[in-house]
């Protein structure tokens, strides 16, 4: 019987890596849904492939120019509203991959439309995580992180009632600028930014990772996801990407989590996971485990990583302020409004204003609340620039 499934954000690099699983397998799969924001004509080459039966496409203009061509009977709608119209019953997994918040919103509201969400989306985890677990509980819904730390925390602690955690470690590549000497980061271009050694990541999440503000995000998921203080979390710089995970527990054990650097492994494990199917990978490689080179956080030159200390353990909205400032910041590097190392200064000071200070100690609230949180940050930003 064929699995029903549907991908969010199926044009990006973690959406193309799943549709290159199932490209292998297709028999067993049935596309209910794929959506893009603007890449209609990597959508629609998806589309004809698969013989998808809905669409979703975001951007006017794109979505008037899908509308166009012809796909057979493949429905085309334009917004995440459509869900009601589209799902007429639960079906079996939902790949969340779309970037930056406007991923949140279609993530929680796809929830009660699947027997099982696999989430990407680390803005939507860290902004929502308190609807997201609220609809997972409600709907009955099964949920798998798929960034490969989380995957590998989760893969490692699955199905345990007491996991007697003693310390997570989360690795860092170091990204392009791990070998650069801080007084030149200010002058880097956006192709170097960009230009990250081990991952083939889209724009937003290349920057993230250049200045560690990825491993910032990544640290809050973990908080959240496992039910964890930020006081047994931390990071460790390892360039070869092998190692995404060391969990150390109160009984002495250590667990190091290791595979390729492939983001289609914790996809397809999120995928099979309830079947022993084989997934053809690099044999072991010895030279790397040979020399894992881990390191501490340099935090004279990535100064993202000062941010972890001033957040609290309950769930607040200063976490949200931090995305969302990021968010905007990323924005006007790739426009060349500001330097490379303004985007974590300008946060730094962002968050230490007095009308944000505070935040630590409000609660996250609803979709609507956070787009105009973001508006008022991104006055705040402007400000800050002109």
């Amino acid at each position: 019987m064929k699995k029903n499934l549907a991908i969010l954000g199926s044009t990006g690099s973690i959406g193309k890596s799943l549709i290159e699983i199932i490209k292998k397998d297709k028999k067993k799969f049935n596309i209910i849904l794929l959506s893009a924001n603007k890449n209609y004509k990597d959508i629609l080459k998806q589309a004809k492939i698969f013989n998808v039966e809905n669409l979703i496409i975001t951007d006017k203009d794109s979505f008037l120019k899908l509308k166009k061509k012809k796909i057979g009977k493949t429905k085309i709608f334009n917004n995440y509203e459509s869900f009601n119209i589209i799902f007429k019953k639960k079906i079996d997994y939902v790949l969340s991959s779309i970037s930056g918040v406007d991923g949140l919103e279609p993530t929680v509201k796809i929830i009660k439309h699947t027997k099982k969400i696999a989430i990407a989306n680390k803005e939507a985890i860290i902004c929502g995580w308190h609807l997201i677990r609220k609809n997972l509980a409600k709907y009955k819904t099964t949920f798998v992180p798929v960034d490969s730390e989380h995957f590998s925390i989760f893969y490692s602690i699955y199905n345990k009632k007491n996991f007697n955690i003693e310390k997570i470690y989360l690795t860092a590549s170091g990204g392009p600028f791990n070998n650069v000497p801080k007084k030149k980061l200010r002058t880097v271009k956006i192709s170097q930014a960009l230009n990250h050694p081990n991952w083939k990541m889209g724009k937003k999440i290349s920057i993230d990772s250049a200045t560690m503000m990825n491993k910032v995000f990544e640290i809050i998921e973990a908080k959240k996801i496992f039910n964890l203080r930020y006081q047994l979390l931390d990071i460790l710089v390892h360039p070869s990407s092998y190692v995404h995970a060391i969990i150390k527990f109160n009984d002495g054990m250590i667990k190091i989590v290791a595979h390729d650097t492939s983001m289609i492994i914790p996809i397809f494990n999120s995928l099979y996971s309830d079947q022993l199917k084989k997934i053809k990978t690099e044999k072991l490689n010895l030279k790397k485990l040979n020399n894992l080179n881990l390191n501490e956080v340099d935090k004279n030159k990535f100064p993202s990583i000062k941010i972890i200390k001033m957040l609290k353990n309950k769930d607040n909205l200063l976490e949200t302020v931090i995305v969302l400032a990021n968010d905007i910041l990323v924005d006007h590097f790739l426009l060349k409004k500001i330097n490379f190392t303004d985007i974590i200064n300008l946060l730094l000071k962002l968050i230490n204003m007095k009308k944000f200070k505070n935040y630590n100690k409000k609660k996250p609230g609803s979709i609507n609340s956070i787009i105009v949180l973001k508006n008022e940050i991104k006055k705040s930003i402007n400000e800050m620039i002109k």
